[in-house]
């Protein structure tokens, strides 16, 4: 359905859209948020926030880009907020660096100022890695290769591929952990 169709829909609190968009993007929200929050029960109290604002202010949204854009947006500014009152400062990006690692959401949701910068983040843990992996990660990740260009462009199966960027993205997650514990601790 066109935007503009959902959006006056939504102005005009059609139930049925609503209910539609929510099924829609419920469960990928719940886990966008989740990879912010790292708490569940928080992660789909803020996404029923943004639904329950979407609902109530729905004659006021001006939508530029896409309803999954907007949407995931109000997500990330929620949880952000909601980081904020309990005092926990990402002053080096990195909830977004893992964000984007766990779920493969659209990257047209954060400027390109951030993206610059989560992609800095990241290759300061991609150095760390084996000669290989950082390779395979680079390939993926910076050029956008798919997994089978990858592999023939490497030489090597497409199931060592995948092992490899589960790999890595377990170390970086892991190396984000400790750094936000770090911020924890801080507090």
């Amino acid at each position: 359905m066109e935007i503009n169709i959902v959006l006056a829909e939504l102005q005009n609190q059609n139930k049925s859209v609503y209910k539609n968009v929510f099924n829609q993007f419920y469960k990928g929200m719940v886990l966008y948020a989740n990879n912010f929050l790292f708490d569940q029960q928080a992660s789909e109290d803020v996404v029923q926030e943004v639904f329950i604002s979407l609902w109530e202010n729905a004659k006021d949204i001006e939508i530029k880009i896409s309803l999954k854009a907007y949407l995931y947006a109000m997500v990330r500014n929620k949880c952000l907020n909601y980081l904020k009152s309990l005092k926990v400062t990402d002053d080096f990006n990195l909830i977004d660096i893992s964000s984007m690692l766990t779920i493969e959401e659209d990257l047209d949701l954060i400027s390109e100022e951030e993206k610059t910068i989560v992609y800095g983040q990241i290759l300061k843990i991609v150095e760390t890695f084996p000669e290989s992996m950082q390779q395979i990660f680079k390939l993926k990740f910076i050029e956008n290769y798919k997994y089978l260009e990858i592999a023939e462009e490497l030489g090597i199966s497409v199931n060592t591929v995948k092992t490899q960027l589960s790999r890595a993205k377990t170390k970086i997650n892991q190396s984000l952990v400790v750094v936000i514990a770090l911020f924890a601790t801080r507090l």
